[in-house]
């Protein structure tokens, strides 16, 4: 039987590999969307566990808002990544300095 614990666990392995990702990672930008994407995981991780072992369904209906959330960061994020590759024919970090006006 797996408790809260066993998903608390999992869930700051998640926060702290995306965390982490963030930190080693500062060239590109896919790798930081992917890592907030994780980090954005373990939250709802930690919403979805003590929601189903506290028996509340408050944090299982914040999960689909921030999914919703999750779902337009990525879109628009990568919409942006797009013009930024069109533009410098680079997704580095360090090329988004140059689209300053």
């Amino acid at each position: 039987m797996l408790t809260a614990i066993d998903f608390l666990i999992v869930s700051s392995l998640l926060f702290s590999l995306g965390v982490v990702g963030i930190i080693i990672n500062r060239k590109n930008v896919i790798v930081l969307l992917m890592c907030i994407e994780l980090i954005l995981l373990a939250v709802n991780t930690n919403f979805i566990t003590f929601a189903r072992f506290l028996g509340d369904t408050g944090g299982e209906i914040f999960v689909f808002f921030i999914l919703t959330v999750a779902a337009a960061e990525a879109a628009i994020g990568l919409a942006i990544l797009v013009v930024l590759y069109r533009a410098r024919n680079s997704i580095n970090v360090q090329d988004l300095n140059l689209l300053q006006g």
